[in-house]
């Protein structure tokens, strides 16, 4: 009784794995096959009909008991979600359908699908506050000049300066004495121009009354010695003019010079030298003349 429930468990689980595409002949194509082969070979073999007279007939089997009924019903299945119908198989006919599997795992998630179209573009959003003020950007390449503007209106009258005539100093002198002392500065005693007081006959010297660039000339006649004479500026020599006396006959020097003075400062006219070189002539036909005067002053 045991071996024939183990023998029906058997059989109910092979139905269950019956392969899907195993496909089994059908009874109605096996059957006119079968016909075919009974009209092929009516006559029977007699060899075969004698052996199977010769056999003796088997005895019969003992009458067994008879066994109680087996409950072969299937077992109760745990409720499951509803499912499809079972599906006949079509290779194993006339079995029983399995028991539905439960459910498999979820598969591997597909790709992603391609890109969809661009939406409509949207309405423009509410403008946001003004963020703080940045850094200042260094400063760019100047630029190319531009063209000349037109000429402005006349600006206001300046204040008054001071006068120009605030600003003279001239003087030209003469001598009236012949061969002057060596080494002191000769005092041109012949006054032409000295307005303003500037040179001093008593010493023979100009004093500087405001600073700025004054011209100087002398014009020396020369008789009877040669003559060597300096133009100094406060005890230094600025200029030299020689000339050489010729036997019975007058002769002319002279020079000139454009310096700068300060206020103070003082300029004179002398031999240079011993008695040797003070030929320095003047009489009524002939003048030794000392000029001097401010060209322009400095300003502040």
């Amino acid at each position: 009784m045991l071996f024939k429930r183990l023998l029906w468990l058997v059989v109910f689980i092979g139905f269950s794995y019956c392969d899907e595409t195993s496909e089994q002949p059908d009874v109605a194509d096996v059957e006119p096959e079968l016909e075919a082969d009974a009209d092929a070979d009516p006559d029977p073999d007699p060899e075969a009909e004698t052996e199977a007279e010769a056999d003796p007939e088997p005895e019969p089997e003992p009458e067994l008991e008879p066994e109680p009924p087996v409950d072969i019903s299937p077992p109760e299945i745990p409720a499951t979600p509803p499912q499809e119908a079972p599906r006949v198989i079509e290779g194993c006919r006339n079995w029983m359908a399995g028991i539905p599997g439960s459910p498999g795992h979820n598969g591997i998630p597909g790709r992603d699908g391609r890109d969809g179209r661009d939406g409509a573009k949207g309405e423009n959003g509410a403008t946001g506050e003004s963020g703080p003020k940045g850094d200042a950007g260094e400063p760019g390449t100047p630029g190319l000049d531009g063209k000349e503007g037109l000429a402005g209106l006349p600006g206001d009258k300046g204040v008054k300066g001071d006068s120009g005539y605030s600003y003279r100093s001239a003087f030209s002198v003469g001598l009236t004495t012949r061969n002057p002392v060596p080494n002191m500065p000769i005092k041109f005693s012949k006054i032409f121009y000295n307005d303003q007081n500037h040179y001093s006959d008593d010493t023979g010297k100009f004093s500087c009354p405001f600073s700025g660039v004054y011209f100087f000339s002398y014009h020396i006649t020369v008789y009877t010695k040669d003559v060597k004479v300096g133009l100094y500026k406060n005890n230094k020599v600025i200029i030299f003019t020689y000339d050489q006396f010729q036997s019975n006959d007058v002769d002319q020097a002279g020079g000139s010079v454009a310096i700068h003075l300060d206020e103070g400062d003082e300029v004179w006219l002398q031999v240079y030298g011993d008695n040797t070189f003070n030929g320095i002539y003047a009489d009524n036909n002939n003048d030794s003349i000392f000029t001097g005067f401010l060209l322009y002053p400095d300003l502040h």
